[in-house]
């Protein structure tokens, strides 16, 4: 995956995921957005917690992503919990669906951003994470912070 420009902003981060899963292989992909949910997505009233993605009828789609309306949507706004399409490409939709269905796998979002004024999501296919792993990841993380305390003295 390309590295993206630090000049276009992230509008949504899963920290949750992090935390909950072992990340494998991310990809970029394109998300079917209205013009409200754009308007929104810039506005950064996006929530991805317990969000994840499926594969139906050879695309991808991503579910109970919370966009919340727009402020001046009136009528034309959208659903805030509605399953929204992922443009990716079929090679790729293809290793999706081979690893969504190992046991453990699945996809989940990682961010949400702009680039070049579109709005784009990272997502990747994870592996979760046991009770003692998320232990494991937090003492390491403990570890090292002490070490770079040690040193800083």
């Amino acid at each position: 995956m390309p590295r993206r420009n630090p000049d276009e902003p992230v509008l949504a981060t899963n920290k949750k995921a992090f935390h909950d899963y072992n990340i494998i292989e991310r990809f970029e992909a394109g998300v079917q957005l209205v013009g409200t949910e754009v308007k929104s997505c810039r506005a950064k009233s996006i929530t991805m917690i317990d969000s994840y993605v499926t594969i139906r009828n050879g695309q991808a789609w991503l579910e109970n992503m919370h966009i919340a309306p727009y402020g001046f949507g009136n009528r034309f706004n959208h659903e805030a919990k509605q399953t929204r399409r992922l443009l990716l490409h079929k090679n790729e939709i293809l290793k999706l669906a081979q690893w969504i269905g190992t046991k453990g796998g699945t996809v989940i979002p990682l961010k949400v951003y702009l680039k070049q004024g579109l709005v784009k999501i990272e997502i990747a296919y994870c592996q979760g994470k046991t009770h003692s792993d998320k232990r494991e990841t937090l003492r390491k993380r403990q570890d090292d912070l002490d070490m770079r305390r040690a040193v800083k003295r």
